[in-house]
């Protein structure tokens, strides 16, 4: 329709974008631009053509891995904080209670 959401011009340059309201052939996901040594971008990239996956996805797949590695940190410390004047030594009834059971046959 003209004038419409399909007929759309940006302020690039006249470009038309799409009923969706981007550039056609564009992705919706966020751009950006990294610098990472020469060598590792070129193991990236055979393991990308490896994998038969794009550059995009696998850097994506490396950093969803390295975010979920450290999901844990904040409870770490949040467990550390609370235990953090505790003495570290266990009750002494809790300590002969372990040590009668050593003798059991599991």
């Amino acid at each position: 329709t003209p004038g419409g959401a399909s007929a759309r011009r940006g302020a690039l340059g006249g470009v038309t974008f799409g009923a969706a309201g981007f550039i056609p052939g564009y992705t919706r996901d966020m751009k950006t631009a990294v610098s990472i040594p020469d060598r590792l971008f070129e193991a990236a990239d055979a393991l990308a053509r490896e994998r038969r996956m794009s550059r995009s996805a696998l850097y994506a797949e490396a950093l969803q891995l390295l975010i979920d590695a450290h999901a844990g940190d904040d409870t770490t410390a949040r467990l550390d904080a609370v235990y953090a004047d505790h003495d570290g030594h266990l009750d002494p009834t809790v300590v002969a209670a372990n040590a009668s059971l050593a003798d059991e046959p599991w």
